[in-house]
């Protein structure tokens, strides 16, 4: 909840704070959030390797030390080139405390009915939208950046450190655990946890066909994400705008918490395709929206996918390739992934900046969205374990 509330949602707020607070082109704050993302995308990895060594609770209370310092800092930036340096920073915060960390501590207890388990936890995203990114504009918008970033970073610290530390339990075997709520048999070993191969993983089409389609769909959910709060209030007002993340967070809970149900029941690909699908037709919609009612039903429309279509990725590698090997495989999907989607933001702002508004933007964006469906039908069902090496032959 707080890392997304000031982390992923709460970079639209700081985009709008510092166009009209320094009057900084939407293009430059973009790339900086591009480079957010890009940074993002590359420590997941390190953190990936740090939780198979440490205790993953210290790689989060690491990622709430770093947080607070960034956004410290982040409301005394003078220059562009100090953006990125914080920006730069606050990734570092943003991975250790994010999905890496927190997805990997849920794929390891929940085996049965991991599908729900990561819905139920993966509220915590957009409850971050509910509860903190709109407390954070009103602030912003209240008392300016330099003096409202600290009580920001304040709130970063204490809702990550003593959170981590008082209700995150590793490893269901370190306490006598076995997945999905059974007791180990004393003095018999844990099943070695079963799945593909990292180095199997990422050369499979399933692999590629799935980080290929995230990097479109979420390129595109990103940039519109991060260009909302401006978009809306370009088209109504400020007050307006304060209430898009909010309808935005709210229902992708109700949609994800549904979502993480339905899915147990049909093809996992399938439902995340048709979910892209929808994405682009919510883009289509708020590229065109004039009127407060019709931007409000894109955005509930949009909200309806946003909250499945980032559950659902680590699910779909933890279908198909199992608990061995998923800090590895997760985090190298979340490279590319980031990598690619850092440029959402950097196209719907430079797109703005060219032509004054936001339709194009939005257009791209949808068909962005539209092209992932297709893809993600390449990939296969989810279902389906990747075929064990054949053995060799001797004569």
């Amino acid at each position: 909840m707080t890392s997304s509330g000031l982390g992923f949602y709460g970079l639209a707020v700081y985009l709008n704070a510092l166009s009209k607070e320094r009057g900084w082109e939407v293009s430059s704050i973009s790339l900086a959030t591009t480079f957010f993302f890009f940074v993002g995308g590359m420590v997941g990895v390190l953190a990936a390797r740090l939780i198979g060594r440490y205790d993953v609770r210290h790689v989060v209370a690491a990622g709430g030390v770093i947080g607070s310092v960034a956004l410290f800092g982040l409301g005394r930036v003078t220059a562009p080139w100090q953006l990125f340096v914080v920006y730069g920073v606050f990734a570092f915060g943003f991975a250790f405390a994010g999905l890496v960390p927190v997805t990997t501590v849920v794929t390891r207890w929940f085996h049965q009915r991991r599908g729900i388990a990561l819905s139920v936890a993966s509220t915590g995203l957009s409850a971050g939208g509910i509860v903190i990114t709109p407390a954070a504009k009103w602030l912003l918008d209240r008392e300016g950046l330099e003096a409202g970033t600290p009580w920001l970073a304040i709130v970063w610290a204490v809702g990550i450190i003593p959170v981590a530390y008082w209700l995150i339990k590793p490893d269901p075997a370190a306490l006598g655990w076995l997945p999905d709520g059974l007791r180990a048999t004393p003095g018999v070993a844990a099943a070695v946890p079963a799945g593909t191969p990292f180095h199997e993983a990422v050369r499979s089409r399933f692999f590629i066909a799935v980080t290929a389609a995230y990097v479109l769909a979420l390129g595109s959910q990103v940039g519109g994400i991060q260009q909302l709060v401006k978009l809306v209030e370009e088209r109504t007002t400020a007050d307006t705008a304060a209430l898009a993340t909010l309808v935005l967070a709210a229902t992708s809970v109700v949609a994800r918490l549904v979502g993480g149900r339905v899915v147990t029941s049909v093809p996992m690909t399938g439902f995340t395709a048709v979910l892209a699908g929808l994405q682009g037709v919510a883009m289509f919609f708020l590229a065109f929206a004039d009127t407060t009612t019709a931007i409000f039903m894109a955005i509930i429309l949009f909200g309806a996918t946003v909250g499945n279509i980032l559950m659902l990725q680590p699910l779909l590698i933890a279908e198909r390739f199992g608990v061995r090997d998923y800090p590895r495989i997760y985090s190298r999907a979340q490279l590319y992934v980031l990598i690619g989607t850092a440029g959402g933001p950097l196209l719907l702002g430079w797109l703005h900046d060219l032509s004054g508004d936001y339709e194009l933007s939005y257009m791209i964006a949808g068909l962005c969205s539209a092209t992932a469906l297709f893809v993600f039908l390449m990939a296969g069902p989810a279902n389906e374990p990747e075929p064990a090496p054949a053995e060799p032959e001797y004569a």
